[in-house]
């Protein structure tokens, strides 16, 4: 029978991070991961939390009894990290690779995913300055999702987006700093103002 320590280390090997790594992406001391990895303690649920978003894995998947079950479930894919978007005015989109970021959604497989940071401050406490954002290349959306909007055709920004038979409508959850944004249907076609992806998941480092 595996223990939770067992599984914690099988886990960090595979998502190539050591202990240092790991106690600065989650604030977790170091000691204290030493000694989960040496069977001493089990992690309650709030460093839980922590420890599964770190490497993402499920929580559930740390305490599995099948190392088997483990590994299945710890592929890998590399998506590219593209540059940054505003949470605020728009500015000009990024769209050179700087780096890559690992995820375990396999429909990343495709390549139909990107990951971005946010910088400003229109989407707290929702996003923040340097959250990373991961999302999926799609021009469609519903009304309500959170997008990553091309504005003027280079200007990239994420937002709230409604849309109504008179255009669309950007909005920030910081809405009393950064009031919402309306483009008419006219606008839309012209600038233009056109969605390139879908917000899927927000990565915060503590």
């Amino acid at each position: 029978m595996n223990t939770f320590g067992d599984n914690l280390r099988k886990a960090m090997e595979k998502a190539e991070i050591n202990a240092t790594e790991l106690s600065e992406k989650t604030g977790i001391s170091k000691s204290t991961i030493s000694r989960y990895l040496s069977g001493g303690y089990i992690a309650k649920q709030k460093n839980l939390l922590k420890l599964s978003l770190a490497l993402q894995v499920e929580p559930k998947f740390l305490f599995s009894d099948a190392v088997e079950e483990l590994d299945a479930n710890l592929k890998v894919y590399s998506i590219p990290l593209v540059g940054k978007v505003v949470a605020g005015t728009p500015i000009d989109a990024i769209e050179n690779i700087t780096d890559y970021i690992r995820v375990t959604n396999p429909a990343a497989a495709d390549g139909s995913y990107y990951a971005l940071h946010v910088t400003g401050a229109s989407m707290e406490p929702e996003m923040r300055e340097g959250d990373l954002v991961i999302v999926h290349k799609q021009d469609y959306f519903d009304s309500g999702d959170i997008c990553i909007v091309l504005v003027n055709g280079d200007e990239a920004t994420v937002k709230k987006v409604i849309k109504s038979d008179q255009g669309i409508t950007l909005i920030g959850f910081n809405a009393t700093v950064y009031p919402p944004h309306f483009y008419n249907v006219r606008q839309v076609e012209e600038l233009p103002v056109r969605v390139i992806g879908k917000v899927k998941e927000v990565r915060r480092s503590y």
